[in-house]
């Protein structure tokens, strides 16, 4: 069940994503040379929120849309716009939330009560991985290590500037694009990237 601070975050989240949408968090960054890997991506693997293994091998040919996730933020009504192209997208698209408190602690809540509250106010049904660092540190989740380090992923170095940044892989694992928080996933340009 959302808490009062969440449903107010949800009825202000409009304001914000417009509010922003011209800052940092409303920066795009595409892959214009289309530089590929130096590391497969399609090497990598998640420990999901539900204890199973999610190895991103078994998804080659399609595109993947990463992003770091949280519940106590501005920007969580996106868990909607998410499932929303997830209903949409079906089997071309697979979506992984990585929930993440390295963001003025919006996180705070462990796997099962994360996982119950996506479910619960939002529906979600696509995979919650366990909770992560995304920001880059010793602690840095190896997806987003290779997400946001040029060595591995060819070309970027941008790690998220807040919570529900979103990245996105083709189907040959391959970056194409970076989307800040205030980027709906339901934006046309967004839309186009991911069709």
């Amino acid at each position: 069940m959302a808490s009062i601070r969440q449903s107010i975050l949800r009825s202000f989240y409009p304001i914000l994503r417009n509010l922003t949408k011209s800052g940092t968090n409303g920066q795009i960054i595409i892959n214009q040379n289309n530089t590929s890997p130096n590391v497969s991506f399609h090497d990598l693997k998640v420990s999901l929120s539900n204890g199973q293994t999610l190895d991103f091998s078994a998804f080659m040919g399609k595109k993947i849309l990463l992003v770091n996730t949280a519940s106590d933020c501005g920007y969580t009504g996106q868990y909607a716009e998410l499932q929303s192209l997830h209903k949409t997208m079906g089997d071309k698209l697979l979506i992984v939330a990585f929930p993440s408190n390295d963001f003025m602690q919006e996180e705070k809540a462990d796997d099962n009560a994360i996982a119950s509250f996506c479910q619960l106010n939002y529906g979600v049904t696509f995979p919650l991985a366990k909770k992560s660092v995304v920001l880059k540190n010793t602690n840095q989740h190896p997806v987003f290590k290779w997400l946001t380090n040029s060595n591995e992923n060819g070309w970027l170095n941008h790690a998220p500037d807040w919570n529900f940044s979103k990245y996105l892989i083709d189907q040959n694992g391959l970056l194409t694009h970076y989307f800040g928080s205030s980027i709906s996933p339901l934006d046309d340009e967004f839309l186009k990237a991911v069709v």
